[in-house]
Formats: structure tokens, sequence, C-alpha cells
């Protein structure tokens, strides 16, 4: 370490000539140790001089090293303080830990201990950004040599998981270099995995078991009703186009509270609320929800308001038709508002006394299509890394939150999920459709509609993928990847009003592969 970037550590102990060769120890590893004897002086020094570290002996005659915290945490809030103390009395550790001490060491220590606790509070995310900087470069080359092509659907799963733990991992380094070569790494995956979507799908829908991926028809049965059969209370929570790197980031948070089973499904196509959270809900794919319930789908409509209005209704068949009779009748809440949060707060104790109850959070589906029309969102959340810390601010502060923190008290389970994620679309391909297709930019239906064959998935026969027949001629065609279509009469507005949005109903990892979280309370 060169001495021009050492770090100051300041050591306060009564007994600080005894702990010379412990000193020289830590110079010799390139830190510069400045010293005090008690508590008073360490303050005076930080009044005129700056240091890295305080290294605190917490039985000092005068002013314990307990009763010294609080006053140089005032004085330099930003430096850790370790404290080292002959005692091991658990209420001392708790009070060193409420007066927000950094570290505890217990004596007698040994120079390699001090130097453990050093490096890590002083060097921890330096050494740690190396190291995940190697071992990235080393998995890159790893996976750029993989043969996706063989890949299964739970290949598919866990390497999209593993991306996103890089990428993750990456950001906290602020290597851009690296940051690029993973985009483009993604870039690559997201064109492999929408091809084996393509040449996979049907097979998927055509055959109720086989191997295939847990869809979102599959979600109730496999994931949630376990959980009801095991427990008086359960709270079922889908929060609209949640991706996977946004549940990363919230999950933390929850881990404190919960102990979290992280599982995997794919979204059916179209990746839009009106077809995957009514297949989630029914059980049924919306060809079959047509046939079951006529009543429940307005044909020839894409629009959210018209066809999510019987989702309690499609829950509580579907629970009757698994062999699942409930005790008391099912609860059902949907919020767009923060009022409505709130609201839902206030009514937490008496949804969780007993069966289930099930939720829908909209914020982060209202975020998403918010963001395209305002300047001011689109500046706090310019990328993906953006839009996830600004989900997570959210998150912090939302009545979502509230409801899980009283669901982990009164020990209520928890199954939370997405219908369907969303990709930062920034590629335009021209759509030759009729005026009357649907309006949505990553997947339409209408009339002989068509695109570019290698970058869309068109599906002339409706029943093939069991979505809405609406006639002989009427087409559904998908974009891939991370593109949006675009008409040949207005090709420049388009591209230039939703380049760079965060679009759904298509076909990329990002809006098919998503989490379900079955989180048991603490």
């Amino acid at each position: 370490m060169s001495n021009e970037f050492s770090r100051k550590i300041l050591w306060v102990d009564d007994e600080i000539e005894l702990l010379r060769s412990q000193i020289l120890f830590l110079e010799q590893k390139g830190y510069q140790v400045e010293t005090a004897t008690n508590g008073d002086d360490a303050l005076e020094f930080l009044r005129t001089g700056s240091v890295d570290l305080i290294l605190l002996d917490e039985q000092m005659p005068g002013r314990r090293g307990i009763q010294t915290v609080s006053d140089l945490k005032k004085a330099a809030p930003n430096v850790p303080v370790v404290m080292v103390t002959k005692s091991e009395e658990e209420d001392l550790m708790d009070q060193a830990i409420g007066r927000r001490v950094d570290d505890y060491l217990v004596k007698p220590v040994n120079p390699n201990q001090v130097l453990s606790v050093c490096k890590r509070l002083l060097e921890g995310t330096k050494i740690r950004h190396q190291h995940v900087t190697q071992d990235f470069v080393t998995r890159f080359r790893e996976l750029e040599e993989v043969r996706s092509e063989s890949f299964t659907w739970k290949d598919w799963a866990s390497t999209y998981t593993e991306l996103i733990m890089w990428e993750s991992r990456l950001a906290e380094t602020g290597e851009e270099d690296l940051a690029g070569l993973m985009e483009g790494l993604k870039h690559q995956w997201r064109r492999d995995f929408s091809h084996y979507v393509m040449n996979s799908y049907l097979d998927w829908v055509s055959v109720p078991g086989g191997d295939r991926p847990l869809l979102s028809v599959d979600v109730v049965r496999e994931f949630l009703l376990p959980v009801i059969r095991r427990h008086d209370a359960v709270l079922f929570i889908i929060v609209d186009c949640m991706r996977m790197d946004q549940w990363f980031k919230l999950e933390p948070l929850l881990s404190e509270l919960f102990d979290i089973e992280r599982k995997t499904y794919f979204s059916i196509l179209p990746t839009a609320t009106p077809y995957a959270r009514n297949a989630i809900f029914s059980g049924f794919y919306p060809a079959e929800i047509i046939e079951h319930f006529p009543g429940y789908w307005q044909m020839g409509s894409d629009d959210e308001g018209s066809l999510n209005l019987y989702e309690r209704e499609l829950l509580d068949e579907q629970l009757k038709r698994l062999g699942h009779r409930l005790n008391v009748p099912l609860r059902y809440e949907k919020v767009f508002t923060k009022g409505e949060g709130q609201r839902l707060v206030k009514k937490i104790p008496s949804l969780v006394q007993g069966g289930l109850t099930a939720l829908v959070i909209n914020f982060i589906d209202i975020l998403t299509h918010g963001r395209s029309e305002s300047a001011i969102l689109l500046e706090i959340a310019p990328d993906e890394q953006a839009y996830r810390d600004l989900i997570l601010s959210w998150f912090r502060h939302s009545s979502l939150y509230g409801v899980l923190q009283e669901a982990a008290r009164r020990k209520v389970p928890v199954v939370l999920t997405s219908d369907h994620g969303s990709v930062h679309c920034t590629k335009p391909v021209t759509v030759y459709a009729k005026r009357d297709a649907s309006t949505n930019l990553r997947y339409k239906f209408g009339d002989n509609i068509n695109s570019e064959e290698e970058i869309t998935f068109l599906v002339k026969d409706p029943r093939q993928a069991k979505l809405p027949y609406l006639g002989m001629n009427v087409h559904y065609i998908f974009a891939i990847e991370d593109y949006y279509f675009v008409y040949p009469t207005k090709l420049r507005e388009y591209q230039s009003r939703y380049y760079g949005n965060f679009l759904h109903g298509g076909i990329s990892p990002e809006e098919m592969i998503l989490p379900v979280a079955i989180m048991i309370p603490k």
C-alpha cells in the first residue's frame, strides 16, 4: 500500500504503549496510525485532523469507551468505530451496536485480527470490486462459449438469474467497460432466448404435461395451493409488471422478515396483464377462459380495464376446480393509488384473520407506462439500473412494504409474484396492419397483420397458442428481443416517441422469466 494513499487509523487505549508491536505491524502493512490514551484526547484530535477508522478501547479510566462512542460519531459521523474490549457480555455488545459501533474485537487480539477488521472496513469494497471484476471476466468468457442452442427451459431460467446477479454486482463496481460487456452479452442471450421461445412455445401450450416450464396457468396450483393447505391465513400478492431483477432489489429487505424460497415460472404470451394475469387467476389460457366463462372476456379487446374485471371470480372458480373450498370467503383487493394503499394497510388486521387474501399492486406497471410520458421520470430513471433503484426507493416507503411487515408480524405466509415483466426497447420493427389492429407496441392482433419474419413471432392460427379466435384472417404477432412495433406511415414519430421505453407484451427473458417468492415469517 503506497504511503500516498495510506489510510489513517486513530487507536485510543489507556495502555497504548503495550500495543507498540501491533501498531508497528499495521504501519508495515501501509497504514498510518495515530494514538490517544483517552476519549477526550481522541475528540480533540478529531477537531484538528481527520482519520479513516477509530480503534477504541472500552475499559479506560474516566469516560469508558462505550460512553465516548456517541461523541466520536458526532465529531466524525462517517468514520467507522471498532470497539476493543475484554468483556464478552451480551449487554455490552447490544449497547455497542445501539451506538452504531461498526465492529467489535475481544481482547486479547492478535495483529492479524486487527488487520482483518481494518481491511474489511477500509478496503472491503475495493477488494470485493476487484474480485467481482476478475470473476466476471473469467465467467464472461465461459458464457460466450456456451452454445445456447442446446439449452432447456431450466438452463434459460438459471442462466438468466445468473446474468441478473452479475449485472447487479457489476453495477456496484462502477466499471463501465465491464457494464458494456454485460450489455453485449444480454443482447446476444436475449436474441437466443427469443428464438428458443419461438421454436418451443406452441408445444408448451399444446400439451398439458411434458417437459415445459411452469407457466402462468400453473402458478396457483403449483405455488399457492400447497401454502393454502398448510396455513390458516395466506396472502397472495401479484405485483403487476415486476421483473426478476427488480425483485432481486427488494428481496434483501424482506429476507429480514421472512424465510424466502425463490422459484421461477414463465409468463404466457402475450406478456400483458389481460392475458397473463387472467391466466394466473383462472388457471386457464385465454381461449379456455372464453370457453368456460364467456361473460368474463370482451372479445377483440386488449384493454386492461375491461378484461381484468373478474379476477376474484376466476380465482375462486380455480380453487374450487382444484378441490379446495375456502372456509371463509376469498378476499380480493386491487391497489392503484397511494390512498388505496394506505386504506389497505389499515384493513390488513381483518384481512389476515383467516383464509386467502389476494392483492394486486399496480404501481410498477403504472410507473412503466407513465415513464414514457414524464420528462422527470425519464431523467430519474434513464436506464435499467436507475429504474431498479427507483423501484427500491418506492418500495421502502410503499403500502406494499407496510402490508408485508404487518403480515410478518402476524405470522401470515405470503406468496408473491408478478404477472409479466418489461423490456427496455431500443430497436423499431415495421408492422403492416389495418386500422383495426390492436394498439400494443410489443404484440398486435388484426386482419392479415404481418412484419419482418426473423425478428417477430407470427401466430396465424391463434387456437394453436390458445389465444382468442377472432376470425380466419386475424393473426397475432409478437415483437422479440428489444424491438417495438412502428407503422410505416408514422415511422419517425413512433421511433422518437417510444425509443428507450420499457414495454411489454412480447418475447424476452425480462418479460417472461418471473419470480415466485414463497415467504414464511421468521
